[in-house]
């Protein structure tokens, strides 16, 4: 492949960061390219409303993330809707090997491959997903109208869920492993003033069980102080405990913190030179909608730099 051919950046994945990036990287004259094999927004179109986004007090995830993607769009940055199966980083370049064996050759990497959600790994778990496990409220709450519902955690994520749950479902419940939420005051305020939620403090699930064949009918509880346990109806279980970095297609070379995030600079840039990580993939103190986009502005801005470095060098 020629010089000419070679790309200026892939940035994989286009949630929040991602998409910041590309803005960004089309500002700079970059010729990038995004690969993302799901749906633009990432995690961020699985929330029912965002209140945290500055300029704007409450809005849509799916909005955000659609309005983020159009201006994306705007730039016309090239993507491509398939998954990266490997980065091969080289002297030259650095390789993007997709789930087709096709490969692109680019100067920069930006690796916004995110997280997915962390799982209870107890009896019925992996069996009734999609039967009564969830992991989305905004994408299955509707199924449980009239019902009652067992939320798990006791973090944001699982504050804001449970709070959306409760406009659905007749009942809620938290069940947290402490005997306090770890969620901010104001999502613990709004929890604890909800009439139809009530908390489970101190409280793991050991198990899901089945009633019938139709799918989730009770969860298997056990208190973390006594040790006692018994037995809750339920129709769901929406599982919110965080989330674990997607990093199969980090190179070796990266180095990784022990949960296994990518450790960069503050220019988001890893070990190799020229490949960059971003947002939830990233080991630092904040995961938001806002330091995933910060990061991909950094990120970008780096890469534009590296690239106008690699050029002059070149000619």
């Amino acid at each position: 492949m020629a010089k000419a051919d070679i790309l200026d950046l892939v940035i994989i994945g286009s949630g929040p960061g991602g998409l910041t990036a590309g803005i960004y990287a089309a500002r700079a004259t970059l010729n990038t390219v995004i690969a993302e094999k799901g749906i633009a927004g990432g995690q961020v179109t699985t929330s029912d409303e965002v209140e945290n986004w500055p300029g704007t007090q409450r809005i849509n995830g799916s909005e955000l993330a659609l309005n983020m993607a159009q201006h994306v769009q705007a730039y016309e940055v090239d993507t491509i809707s398939r998954e990266v199966a490997e980065i091969i980083p080289g002297e030259d370049c650095h390789r993007a090997r997709f789930d087709n064996d096709e490969i692109l050759e680019t100067h920069t990497v930006i690796l916004g491959t995110g997280g997915s959600p962390r799982k209870l790994d107890i009896p019925g778990e992996e069996e009734f997903y999609g039967k009564g496990v969830s992991y989305c409220a905004v994408c299955d709450g509707f199924f449980f109208r009239g019902k009652t519902v067992v939320v798990v955690g006791g973090g944001d994520s699982a504050c804001e869920e449970a709070a959306y749950l409760a406009k659905l479902a007749d009942k809620v419940y938290i069940a947290h492993r402490r005997d306090q939420l770890r969620a901010t005051r104001l999502l613990q305020k709004r929890v604890l003033e909800t009439e139809n939620i009530e908390i489970l403090w101190n409280t793991v699930l050991t198990a899901i069980e089945v009633k019938g064949d139709d799918g989730v009918g009770a969860v298997a509880l056990q208190d973390t102080v006594t040790g006692d346990t018994r037995s809750l109806d339920t129709d769901g279980v929406f599982v919110f405990i965080g989330f674990v970095p997607n990093n199969s297609v980090v190179p070796t070379g990266v180095e990784l913190s022990e949960e296994g995030y990518v450790v960069t600079d503050e220019k988001c840039e890893t070990a190799i030179p020229g490949i960059y990580a971003i947002g939830d993939l990233r080991y630092k103190f904040a995961r938001q909608i806002i330091t995933a986009a910060a990061d991909g502005c950094t990120a970008a801005l780096a890469a534009s730099h590296f690239v106008e470095h690699k050029k002059d060098q070149q000619s």
